[in-house]
């Protein structure tokens, strides 16, 4: 039961509202192009997905693929400076 008001809480609409949101659609498309519609809508989702899962791996390669900070050089200090000036 939970499952079908979660479906059903999206937008809160009940089974009375998305009887009329069909019939308005098959009054619109006609019978005949709800099929290539929703074939239509399939290949959509289908590339937004692909798209985004390339994406998604880009940035994580991008990520691994970042070069590690090495450890800072050591600079030298003062007093070398002084006795090298000095010899």
């Amino acid at each position: 039961m939970q499952a079908n008001n979660a479906v059903l809480g999206i937008m809160n609409m009940g089974w009375p509202e998305i009887t009329i949101v069909i019939v308005i659609f098959i009054l619109l498309f006609g019978a005949k192009k709800l099929p290539e519609l929703a074939r239509g809508v399939g290949k959509s989702i289908k590339e937004f997905k692909k798209a985004t899962s390339s994406i998604e791996d880009e940035v994580r390669n991008a990520i691994e693929e970042e070069p590690k900070p090495s450890a800072p050089k050591p600079q030298p200090t003062a007093d070398k400076e002084k006795t090298s000036a000095e010899s």
